[in-house]
């Protein structure tokens, strides 16, 4: 399965995957014409659309897609996505014939209440619920859905590929490094990033193993978290108000 990332909107990333015989999936069109082009240079057949929430820069284009290719939409239970075909809820396994991948859902509330992911193929599609070195701001959810939300893809295997909708991970980066400055995997992690960056190359997406080993929001057991959380206006020493005390000053920090 070839896995590429499509710039999109200011700074979304839509993801296609292909296979060899041509077949297309296409997850998170916030736009169709990123979607269109991409199809064309590789000469494709989008066979299927995932959506993993109801955000307009997540689902701007699909309808559009379905239009023009006839693909059904795959989406959670959520009456903000009218364009959805097909409903996917969570435990269920999604197995499409072309390409041939299955994909485990999981029911990840937090940012949004539906937000959906999917994993399988070698990959994590993720949306907005975890980036690279952070995680998704929570414009519904509570700190204890989104952590337990976050708990649940920690569990998942490590070589799965975080696959998610935005380019944040230098900003990310950059908040992450005053919660761990000693933290040796993350000065790589972000030496490679800028590397990356200054070829103008996308810095996702990046495994999963190296997200427990860098991201603050997936290390909130973690001794100098844990110290850091303490310092910083935790309300207690439990685990949901420490990611509520780094997820507020994330909120509030000038990159």
């Amino acid at each position: 399965m070839h896995v590429v990332p499509l710039p999109a909107l200011a700074d979304n990333y839509i993801w296609l995957l292909y296979d060899d015989s041509g077949h297309a999936i296409v997850v998170d069109p916030g736009e169709a014409h990123p979607v269109e082009d991409a199809l064309r240079a590789r000469k494709l057949k989008l066979c299927a659309i995932l959506l993993t929430h109801h955000h307009s820069d997540h689902i701007g284009g699909a309808a559009a897609l379905r239009a023009a290719h006839g693909a059904p939409i795959y989406a959670p239970e959520d009456e903000r996505i009218p364009a959805a075909t097909h409903r996917v809820r969570d435990g269920e396994m999604l197995a499409l014939a072309e390409p041939a991948v299955r994909f485990q859902v999981l029911a990840v509330p937090g940012h949004t209440l539906s937000h959906i992911v999917y994993a399988g193929a070698g990959v994590l599609l993720c949306g907005d619920t975890l980036f690279s070195l952070g995680c998704g701001r929570l414009f519904e959810g509570t700190p204890a859905q989104m952590l337990a939300s976050l708990q649940r893809i920690a569990a998942l295997p490590g070589n799965l590929l975080v696959c998610c909708g935005h380019e944040y991970t230098a900003a990310n980066g950059r908040f992450a490094q005053t919660v761990e400055p000693d933290n040796t995997a993350l000065k790589q992690r972000l030496d490679d990033v800028a590397t990356l960056r200054g070829k103008q190359q996308p810095s996702v997406p990046a495994t999963l193993s190296s997200e427990l080993a860098c991201n603050p929001f997936l290390r909130v057991n973690s001794d100098d978290v844990i110290a850091w959380c303490r310092r910083h206006g935790a309300a207690n020493d439990d685990a949901v108000a420490r990611f509520a005390a780094l997820r507020s000053a994330k909120d509030g920090f000038q990159a």
